[in-house]
């Protein structure tokens, strides 16, 4: 039996398939992909198909994800979670900055605050370690944040175990986001540590940014025939099906990709899907 939905930080539930809002800013996360409408309309239909977790981040525009997302949503629906992320500044399409002194990432934070024009995230997530600042410092910025209403629960982005083992010793982490899919299963430790503790991992890249060709693309093919699906919604589908923890957001900017990424939450593999799918992975 697949679980349709997962209870985010143990007591927000949200429907595992989400959406992830970063095909809406143009290459490299910056600018504008296309019209605004556009944008706002995709938002609004990945509501109306019951999404109810939506991930984003300050610096995908930069800026620009968030005010699309209170654009098209505020006032949000009560059950809606939008996880936005902090910790990286960008200076060009190109250009990223680590920042995680405790001044900065109470910055971004609030930043984001007005941007999504909420007094509460959700789930705030540190879009990257620091390694110049120690773990503690900036764990604990998030756990005042936290404590003062203004940050509902905590995530990290692009941790190894190790580090993951000893941020749960600092504060009470809800989420992991790291790259995960079909060909790419590097955080499988990270994974069993989300499994081992109840946090939801948040895949990025959960369609491979493409890549699904090769020995992938033909199990893909054979398993996508027997379902009149998609390789993508295959792809998706395997996500679902390999972990209950895990809570993929395909992002796309077009109302037709975001019905059919949509659509893999009803596909049903079997256990010659699952086999057939578990030789393609190439880490």
């Amino acid at each position: 039996m697949i679980l349709e939905t997962f209870r985010l930080g143990g007591e927000l539930t949200v429907r595992r398939l989400g959406y992830g809002t970063a095909q809406l800013a143009g290459r490299g996360y910056w600018g504008p992909r296309g019209d605004r409408a556009d944008a706002l309309a995709v938002l609004r239909r990945a509501v109306e198909r019951g999404v109810t977790l939506i991930d984003t981040a300050d610096n995908y525009g930069p800026h620009l994800a968030e005010e699309l997302i209170a654009g098209a949503l505020y006032p949000y629906p009560a059950d809606l979670v939008v996880a936005t992320k902090g910790g990286v500044v960008r200076t060009s399409d190109s250009a990223w900055h680590i920042t995680g002194r405790p001044e900065q990432l109470r910055a971004m934070c609030e930043a984001s605050l007005r941007r999504l024009r909420t007094e509460t995230i959700g789930l705030y997530q540190l879009h990257r370690l620091d390694p110049e600042v120690p773990l503690a410092e900036q764990l604990c910025t998030l756990g005042e944040l936290r404590c003062e209403g203004k940050i509902r629960h905590i995530g990290l982005d692009t941790v190894t175990a190790g580090q993951l083992t000893k941020a749960l010793d600092i504060a009470p982490i809800a989420s992991v986001q790291n790259r995960f899919n079909l060909i790419d299963r590097e955080s499988e430790a990270v994974l069993e540590v989300c499994e081992a503790n109840g946090l939801a991992f948040l895949p990025w890249f959960p369609l491979a940014d493409g890549a699904l060709t090769g020995e992938a693309a033909a199990a893909l093919d054979t398993v996508a025939a027997r379902h009149g699906a998609s390789k993508g919604q295959i792809a998706l589908a395997w996500l679902l099906h390999r972990s209950p923890v895990l809570c993929p957001t395909p992002g796309t900017g077009s109302l037709a990709h975001l019905e059919e990424n949509l659509d893999a939450a009803a596909i049903r593999l079997t256990k010659a899907d699952l086999t057939a799918l578990r030789r393609p992975a190439l880490h």
